[in-house]
């Protein structure tokens, strides 16, 4: 239970971010400052915690020898094209905080978030094309559901679609296909090294490709001495620096396809949010809406238990 809580809240805190960079952008901070003090809090937690790490490997390699009077193994250092790797890898979750974060200048912070979680299909779009593979009826069935919940959720069904300001969809919904992306990359980029000195050099990936775009004057103007502080802090231990961490812990042990499931609680943490804290509204089919994308993220895997736990009790071998 402990390791499904963990990933349970690591996704909760993706969620919280939405309603604090309205906050920011409502201080008068711009993107640039809002995403480059983000990653540079997130940056050096994940640094300090990855050369915590490497001492108490250390420590506990150490005291291994003096019992053992044998050498121990060191864990294997990164080559610098394994680091390049890395950060490459991480260039895609600095540009999905870029563009989601822009979208909210333009939409509600509860409609930004519906269209980022989109990624679920794009994801599998992206994957069908690149393997000249069609989806099984099931994936098919479960982007249906995940298109009629986006439409109830966002309030298409109620309000139509001349409400919706246009740069702000777009924006949106290329968040998500960013968002693909790196999950797509940031799997396959050296995984046998441990989840932490991966997230480090992936984040510093991440920060160099915005302060390449964005410059960071708020470094030296004194601006970082503000409330930009605050929000950037809290932005990196919740965007950057948290959820990483939880998910290193606990996804090894529930598996993939329930970190999927416990995953989805971004999306209500953040519209609960938006409606509370930022006073948008979100009508009760909104809410509809939102439970049956949640349904939809969901069905894949309860789809897959079910069916093996019938195969368990049958005696067939899957």
């Amino acid at each position: 239970m402990k390791y499904m809580i963990s990933v349970f809240l690591g996704a909760a805190s993706y969620g919280i971010l939405s309603t604090i960079v309205v906050l920011a952008y409502g201080k008068g901070y711009e993107l640039g400052e809002v995403v480059g003090s983000q990653l540079l809090t997130g940056f050096i937690l994940a640094w300090i915690l990855t050369f915590i790490m490497k001492w108490r490997e250390k420590w506990n390699n150490s005291k291994k020898m003096e019992s053992s009077n044998k050498p121990i193994a060191v864990s294997t250092r990164l080559t610098w094209k394994q680091r390049l790797l890395l950060m490459a890898a991480g260039a895609p979750t600095a540009i999905t905080g870029l563009l989601y974060y822009q979208s909210l200048r333009y939409i509600p912070a509860s409609l930004a978030i519906i269209l980022l979680f989109q990624f679920t299909w794009i994801g599998v779009l992206i994957q069908a094309v690149g393997q000249r593979k069609r989806p099984s009826g099931i994936m098919l069935f479960t982007i249906a559901i995940l298109f009629g919940g986006t439409m109830l959720a966002a309030g298409i069904m109620e309000q139509g679609t001349g409400n919706f300001n246009v740069m702000g969809v777009v924006l949106g919904l290329l968040s998500a296909a960013s968002y693909s992306m790196f999950i797509l990359f940031s799997g396959k980029a050296v995984p046998s090294v441990h989840p932490a000195y991966r997230s480090a050099w992936m984040i510093t990936g991440g920060l160099v490709l915005v302060f390449i775009l964005f410059p960071p004057t708020f470094l030296f103007n004194g601006q970082l001495w503000g409330d930009l502080l605050l929000y950037g802090f809290l932005l990196g231990m919740f965007g950057a620096f948290i959820p990483p961490v939880l998910f290193a812990i606990g996804v090894p042990h529930i598996g993939e396809g329930m970190a999927g499931i416990l995953g989805a609680s971004e999306l209500p943490v953040a519209v609960l949010l938006s409606s509370f804290v930022l006073n948008e509204h979100v009508s009760a089919l909104q809410w509809i809406g939102v439970v049956v994308v949640l349904v939809g993220v969901a069905l894949p895997e309860l789809i897959k238990r079910r069916k093996n736990g019938l195969n368990r009790r049958t005696g067939i071998s899957v």
